[in-house]
């Protein structure tokens, strides 16, 4: 199934969501509430469109502020989410313009009885990692992205998953028996994010990001091996997203830390982003991510789809 969902992933560009149970404004000011894979996208959104007023919150209810004349845009895959439903009964109380996005589930059923749009995109079976394509059209549709939505659109033509698969497996192949360690610039920040997510959820492995020119200030000096340490270092192997649109002083940290690291004993692996434009770039990217972290998991012989650790943590919650 994981296969699958990667094989077919350009296909969710083909969707074309639809607003039920009333209408929706046009709004200049976005909260995007959810947890996990599911408010993702609004990240990679948010690294298309860095002028957009669009925060993303990921705990129980509102965050702190002033959101008056902000659209609340609830999100979670299933609709059972417990966090997303707290924000979005809080929003609600607040009386703040509302959406709910989900395949169904108690957000779904609330938004029909509170009487507020909401978008019910396609349960295909796929975990909520692999719906990037679905909840990112859907978050375009509520809104209102025209340009954005088209070029979307287009993403069902251009990408193709296959041609990843190769590098994928390579890359899968070299941090065996390691754990992966995600470096960005700061723009690229979801994608070092969601590179990490693939690798715990899909990989079944640790896996941790960080960011320039951050790293620079401090993560890196817990790399500068000594041999007192040295045994601490040995387990992580780092995987660098370059990109061309980087500041050029961020591309230049990565060139350098890549140097000192490998001076230190230490691999790493430097990863060009490549694509016809932004979005191509961003989700060729997430693509080569899901091959990587599937061969992870068939290397260690483990389940790449359910994330049963998950499940048992919800029982146990309740």
């Amino acid at each position: 199934m994981m296969r699958d969902a990667i094989v077919n992933f350009h296909k969710q560009f083909k969707y074309r969501p639809k607003i039920e149970g009333g209408k929706l404004k046009k709004y200049k000011k976005f909260l995007v509430c959810g947890m996990g894979g599911s408010p993702q996208p609004a990240e990679v959104l948010k690294s298309v469109l860095p002028e957009l007023d669009l925060t993303v919150h990921k705990d129980y209810g509102l965050p702190a502020g002033e959101w008056k004349k902000t659209l609340v845009i609830a999100i979670s895959y299933s609709g059972n989410t417990e966090e997303t439903k707290s924000s979005l009964e809080a929003a609600l109380l607040a009386g703040l313009p509302v959406v709910a996005i989900a395949t169904g589930g108690k957000l779904i059923e609330t938004a029909k009885t509170r009487q507020v749009p909401y978008v019910v995109i396609p349960q295909t079976g796929i975990q909520p990692r692999s719906a990037t394509g679905f909840l990112f059209m859907a978050l375009l549709k509520v809104m209102k992205l025209k340009d954005q939505t088209a070029a979307a659109k287009e993403l069902a033509k251009t990408l193709d998953p296959g041609l990843q698969e190769p590098t994928g497996k390579s890359l899968a192949e070299k941090l065996r028996g390691h754990v992966p360690v995600i470096y960005a610039s700061s723009r690229n920040f979801p994608l070092a994010y969601m590179w990490k997510i693939k690798f715990n959820e899909t990989g079944k492995v640790p896996a941790f990001y960080n960011v320039f020119p951050e790293v620079n200030h401090n993560e890196m000096n817990g790399f500068d091996v000594k041999e007192p340490s040295r045994e601490l270092s040995r387990s992580f192997h780092f995987v660098f997203l370059k990109d061309g649109e980087d500041h050029p002083q961020v591309r230049k940290r990565f060139e350098v830390t890549a140097k000192l690291y490998r001076d230190r004993g230490l691999p790493v692996e430097v990863l060009e982003l490549a694509g016809a434009n932004r979005l191509e770039k961003l989700f060729s990217s997430l693509l080569l991510a899901d091959w990587a972290a599937l061969y992870t998991a068939e290397a260690y012989g483990l389940e790449s789809e359910q994330v049963p650790m998950v499940e048992e943590f919800k029982k146990l919650i309740v």
